[in-house]
């Protein structure tokens, strides 16, 4: 399984999938690989510059100063189109090392190279995509359709693209939604009003969440300034400046500030709805939590990001404003009716993480036979 660290929902998504994997006790060897560790084994680009090849998109993510990144996004795959075939013989070695029956990208833009080094090395052996994003943004963001690539899209809007390019139906495959965590799903009891009461909280004053992804963003320092009566949690991920920032700001409501946690799922619990950027990751836990949510479109928003607005919007599960000078006004409109909104976001049923292990079954199954030699169905990508 093919992931990055670009932002963080690739990696939940190979995680996630994997635990699945393993708790429906298939019977294969699942690796995870950062593809980066691959193409720059020696760290040549941490050397030379002193960070990761994602390091500098996520801090742009952190500071929120996302204007420009469609453009970039164009060059950088431009950049990819360049160095095409030395992706390729280098991405063949390693398929060649490690002989994979089943190679899954969780990434987009480098699919082309992956299907392409995997066919010289592997042949028939195959290749799946499964779009950790609501929506593709063409061209060659995820979707490529002239290749032998299947697609594993996580809205109607994903698989109507992907037919509309030109991909074969057999080859699409459609999930509920985006995969997320299991313990999303199975959750221990929580005493829901003694909690919010131990954490300072009113047990009946709605109170919003805010997350900004893990490493948290400048912009939810300006959304609780302009919320001081809103009971808030806000969690920061590894951001612990804007952490400590965030606990000195004075606001007459309840805060809980909180850092880098694992129980995502727990905060969401303890709260009514959300406040966030519309990432497919975030957007999915909060709904799967039962919040609705509020999120902005503007120039600033990432464009594979932009459609999962209208997402929201279709489905009457929150609130979109086109900035978060006006979240008081959003806030206000989400708790007059938080309990429409609540029943609309109930009706939402995700079940991808455990849809997505039945659906590489199925390919596998229809893979030549030779390809997987005498072994049991292994899903193998080694480490670079």
């Amino acid at each position: 399984m093919i992931w990055f660290n670009a932002g963080g929902g690739h990696r939940a998504a190979a995680q996630a999938l994997e635990q699945a994997i393993r708790d429906q006790r298939r019977p294969w060897q699942v690796r995870k690989i950062n593809l980066m560790q691959v193409l720059d084994p020696n760290k040549r680009f941490l050397r030379v510059t002193g960070m990761e090849p994602e390091d500098l998109y996520n801090m742009r993510l952190a500071t929120g100063f996302t204007l420009g990144l469609a453009q970039e996004l164009k060059l950088f795959q431009g950049l990819i189109r360049l160095g095409h075939a030395r992706l390729v013989r280098r991405l063949a070695r390693h398929w060649q090392t490690t002989r994979p029956d089943l190679v899954v990208s969780l990434i987009p833009n480098f699919n082309r190279a992956l299907h392409d080094s995997l066919a010289l090395a592997c042949p028939g052996v195959p290749f799946v995509t499964v779009l950790t994003d609501m929506a593709d943004h063409p061209p060659h963001f995820w979707i490529e359709p002239d290749l032998a690539q299947h697609l594993v899209c996580g809205t109607d809007h994903a698989v109507a693209q992907a037919l509309a390019a030109g991909c074969k139906p057999q080859r699409v495959h459609r999930s509920s939604g985006m995969i997320l965590r299991p313990d999303f799903y199975a959750q221990r009891p929580i005493e829901r009003t003694a909690e919010r009461r131990r954490l300072g909280l009113d047990a009946d004053t709605p109170t919003g969440l805010v997350l900004f992804g893990g490493t948290g963003s400048g912009a939810m320092l300006a959304i609780a300034r302009r919320l001081p009566d809103t009971p808030l949690i806000l969690l920061c991920g590894r951001n612990t400046k804007l952490a400590k920032a965030l606990r000195d700001q004075p606001a007459r409501a309840p805060r809980v500030v909180v850092g880098f946690t694992t129980e995502v799922a727990r905060w969401m619990r303890l709260a009514d709805f959300f406040i966030g950027k519309p990432g497919p990751g975030s957007l999915s836990e909060a709904v799967q939590q039962g919040l609705p949510v509020i999120v902005t479109r503007n120039p600033w928003t990432m464009p594979q990001e932009r459609w999962n607005t209208q997402w929201v919007r279709e489905h009457g599960l929150g609130v979109v404003h086109r900035s978060f000078w006006t979240v008081q006004a959003a806030v206000e409109e989400i708790t007059r009716h938080l309990p429409d909104y609540q029943a609309r976001v109930r009706r939402i049923d995700n079940s991808a993480v455990f849809e997505v292990p039945r659906i590489l079954a199925g390919i596998l199954a229809q893979a030549p036979t030779a390809t997987r030699g005498e072994r049991p169905v292994a899903m193998r990508a080694a480490s670079g």
